[in-house]
């Protein structure tokens, strides 16, 4: 009884004295999708309203390995997932509150909207890409402001076809920026 009234006084004064916790720094970085002629295309979120918001990679706490992909929404920021679909490209949407879809589009500079699907799997990887109106997949990239570059894929843990359900809403996958493979 007394070791274990130790043990509790012990991590109630290390909790006190241990450095407060802080917020993750974050680093915002863009998504676009690359046109074979080099152009990249800005990625958006669509709503049903018509109505246009950012979609970005968030690098949070100097992690280089897994960003974030997030629809930003007012000071909201919406999950990008791959949907769970039976078509053969895979439906990248942002879920909003009560389940609401918002679109993934790459937008060329004549204001044409390019789906952005999940078009193969590699294991539990996802290649996701915008697809031109000729059938052509252009890669979506998260770009930071120094130049860096990495892919954004789907990512599928899970054993069973549904990963997760956010929102009412379920998904297959994942959507995250990774550094590229060399």
């Amino acid at each position: 009884m007394k070791t274990t009234l130790l043990s509790v006084f012990a991590v109630v004064v290390c909790s006190l004295t241990a450095a407060p916790l802080r917020a993750a720094e974050e680093v915002i970085w863009n998504v676009k999708a690359v046109h074979p002629e080099g152009r990249l295309l800005d990625v958006k979120a669509i709503g049903a309203d018509g109505k246009i918001y950012p979609v970005k990679a968030i690098e949070s706490d100097g992690n280089h390995h897994l960003f974030d992909i997030k629809a930003l929404v007012g000071e909201a920021r919406l999950p990008v997932k791959i949907l769970v679909s039976e078509d053969k490209l895979a439906p990248v949407k942002a879920i909003g509150e009560n389940g609401v879809i918002l679109s993934i589009k790459a937008i060329t500079p004549e204001g044409e909207k390019l789906d952005v699907k999940g078009v193969s799997r590699h294991g539990s990887i996802i290649n996701i890409k915008a697809v031109a109106p000729d059938g052509k997949f252009y890669g979506i990239k998260a770009l930071s402001a120094e130049g860096r570059t990495y892919d954004v894929k789907g990512i599928h843990l899970a054993s069973t076809p549904v990963e997760g359900k956010v929102n009412g809403v379920e998904f297959t996958a994942h959507v995250k920026a990774l550094p590229q493979a060399p």
